[in-house]
């Protein structure tokens, strides 16, 4: 995937205007911003409406490029999507064909949620063909637990020089599936196949995280039938068709943590409106730990310091452990924590590259390619692992930085927003995959900074 030219694309999406932005740092950020729906939610029940025989209403949309890229790939199977009001889709499949593999190719570079059509297209077409996947280049993202759970149905998996061509002859069949590593996505794919197959399914070792749960309520809306027992186990009963479904979507919690981190950071004070305490207990756990304080409120949260920033040792899990998503932006803020912080990453072995930028930019951060034992840790030891060790407080300045993904990119911001001095930050397209308006968002917080062409 070109990173420069897919940042381009994805900004221009939602309307960002260049790639490029020069900040003027070292100035605390106060104000009031929102968060929509998740953006790991949203897209996948813009894929679940494959499945409805009547149109489907999804609310509180994120204007971001990944919901863009979902809507041209529904687009090319047929499905209308139309927007009745702001942040609302309607999602019309009565008119589902196959789509043309060349168009669904060009798409695929800036979104893996191909993947996820898998189960819906058999369901509707007999056939779906993926190709290559892209996203943020954050590590393994092995498609093996996709592609083992849809053989698992029945399906036939055939790989190509074009990608992956999967049929199911006779059906899906309902099957006992346990996932090696509790996977969001073979959670998801996994659910949008079982629906619709014949029997019922039992998926063990799933993922539950309050994105899965939304989308489960989702799914339950449209006629499936779904329980979510103890130990990590859903069963999943077949039924013959689904109707649409009207659904808000759950507030992205991942931006909201970002925006706190920023906080933090910058000895800000933040509303973070639409946020929920109840989908954020563990960050704010370790938010507070690190010296943040936070108000609750009926229509968002209120993120603060609230006296000197202080280490943390953060382990990332899935959840309800603490997100690998929120691990980034607070890794920024840890920089100017007094004392040494160790963030010990245990879901993608690749999430640590962004630090090599924050250290050109000051930041004392050593990481540990293999990580390392210790009797204190709590998450049991991944073979991809690695450790992030902050020693702060540390002065940062500006500097020139390229965004590598998604969070690392946002960390670039929280970071330059910090420093002392000007930074200039290029592919900041990237960032619009998951930050809806984060620009005009930055200048409602009194962010000192400029769009270059």
């Amino acid at each position: 995937m070109n990173l420069a030219r897919d940042a381009q694309k994805a900004g221009a999406r939602v309307g960002l205007t260049s790639d490029r932005i020069v900040i003027e740092g070292g100035k605390p950020l106060r104000g009031r911003i929102e968060v929509r729906g998740a953006k790991n939610l949203a897209t996948k029940a813009m894929v679940a409406a494959l499945l409805g025989d009547s149109p489907s209403l999804l609310q509180n949309v994120p204007e971001i490029s990944d919901v863009h890229v979902v809507t041209r790939m529904l687009d090319a199977y047929g499905v209308a999507v139309t927007s009745p009001a702001e942040g609302e889709l309607l999602l019309d499949p009565s008119n589902v064909l196959k789509a043309h593999f060349a168009q669904i190719d060009a798409l695929a570079g800036s979104s893996r949620i191909p993947i996820l059509f898998c189960g819906p297209l058999l369901h509707r077409l007999g056939e779906a063909l993926i190709p290559d996947l892209g996203g943020c280049r954050i590590g393994d993202r092995p498609i093996d637990f996709h592609m083992d759970a849809l053989r698992a149905f029945g399906a036939i998996v055939d790989k190509s020089y074009e990608g992956i061509r999967i049929t199911a002859p006779n059906g899906l069949k309902g099957a006992h599936i346990e996932l090696p590593y509790p996977s969001v996505g073979a959670t998801e794919q996994v659910l949008l196949t079982a629906v619709r197959a014949e029997g019922v399914t039992e998926l063990k070792n799933a993922a539950i995280e309050p994105e899965i749960m939304d989308l489960i309520a989702i799914l339950q809306k449209m006629g499936a039938i779904i329980t979510v027992e103890p130990n990590r186990t859903i069963f999943i009963e077949g039924v013959d068709h689904l109707e649409g479904y009207t659904h808000r979507a759950i507030f992205d919690r991942n931006e909201a943590a970002s925006w706190a981190s920023l906080a933090l950071a910058t000895d800000g004070d933040i509303f973070v409106g639409g946020a929920a305490q109840q989908e954020l207990m563990t960050f704010l756990n370790i938010f507070r730990k690190a010296g943040g304080g936070f108000d609750v409120q009926e229509d968002g949260i209120r993120f603060f310091r609230a006296g000197e920033l202080k280490p943390v040792v953060v382990e990332t899990d899935v959840h309800p452990g603490f997100m690998t998503d929120w691990q980034q932006p607070l890794i920024v803020a840890l920089t100017q924590a007094d004392g040494v912080s160790v963030v010990r990453e245990t879901v993608y072995e690749n999430r640590f590259g962004f630090t090599d930028a924050l250290v050109e930019m000051g930041a004392d951060i050593v990481v540990h390619k293999d990580g390392y034992d210790s009797p204190t840790w709590r998450v049991p030891r991944r073979p991809l692992e690695q450790v992030a060790v902050i020693t702060g407080p540390s002065k940062l300045h500006g500097a020139d930085v390229n965004v590598p993904d998604l969070r690392g990119g946002f960390s670039y911001l929280i970071a330059a927003l910090t420093a002392q001095g000007r930074s200039s930050i290029t592919n900041v397209g990237i960032i619009s995959r998951g930050y809806e308006r984060f620009v005009e968002k930055l200048d409602a917080l009194g962010a000192d900074f400029a769009l270059v062409d």
